[in-house]
């Protein structure tokens, strides 16, 4: 790499952080959550990633539990929302535009942890697109929300994909900067709000299902 892994790479990590925080308030507050519990949702959406991706690489205690700098953007989203929340609730794609800034850094910060571990490019890229869906899927299972990663009309994991694919190629050819790196999170993050927006999707597990109206009785009369 070209530029400092400790200087920058934090940087992106806190601020994806932060984003990913800022979505589990959010959907605390639309739970109707107390201040407390979306607080630990914040946590779990924001850290649990990078949780998982320092335990596959092997790094020790996880970054989370040993920086404490990592405890503060989950604290400020926490405040943030409540104080604001309010004023902001009516905007329902909020929620996704937060979760999109989170996805958009952490699929960065995920393969380029990999690579620094020695791992290969294609099990960096994985890791990759696990630390960026990771917390997002902890955040929706613990509010009792179907995960985004599995809607079936909607697409989650393809963006963190090609994030953490460019990542990786960049920074095998030697050409991963700063400004690169900026430009990859603005790809991530405007693929996956852009695909939001126009209703993306990939094709079913089954050629022949529809993707609406189908239920457990639809399936059980099809077998």
């Amino acid at each position: 790499m070209t530029f400092s892994f400790s200087a920058v790479l934090i940087w992106l990590d806190l601020a994806g952080v932060f984003f990913f925080a800022v979505s589990g308030s959010l959907l605390a507050a639309r739970k109707q959550f107390d201040i407390i519990g979306s607080l630990l949702l914040a946590s779990v959406v924001s850290l649990g990633g990078g949780v998982i991706r320092d335990i596959v690489i092997n790094a020790g205690p996880p970054t989370a539990f040993t920086n404490p700098a990592y405890l503060a953007p989950p604290l400020l989203a926490t405040v943030l929302v409540y104080f604001l929340f309010s004023s902001v609730q009516r905007f329902t794609s909020l929620l996704v535009l937060f979760d999109a800034g989170g996805l958009a850094l952490f699929c960065i910060t995920g393969s380029l942890k990999a690579l620094e571990a020695g791992m290969n490019p294609i099990a960096a890229v994985l890791l990759g697109v696990t630390t960026a869906v990771g917390g997002g899927l902890l955040r929706d299972i613990t509010a009792n929300e179907v995960p985004q990663l599995f809607d079936p009309k909607d697409l989650y994991a393809l963006p963190a994909f090609a994030g953490a694919a460019l990542t990786v190629a960049l920074s095998v050819t030697g050409t991963f900067m700063a400004v690169t790196a900026g430009a990859v999170a603005a790809i991530v993050f405007a693929f996956r709000v852009t695909a939001w927006r126009r209703k993306w999707h990939v094709p079913l597990a089954v050629r022949g299902w529809h993707r609406l109206g189908l239920d457990t009785g639809d399936v059980g009369a099809k077998d």
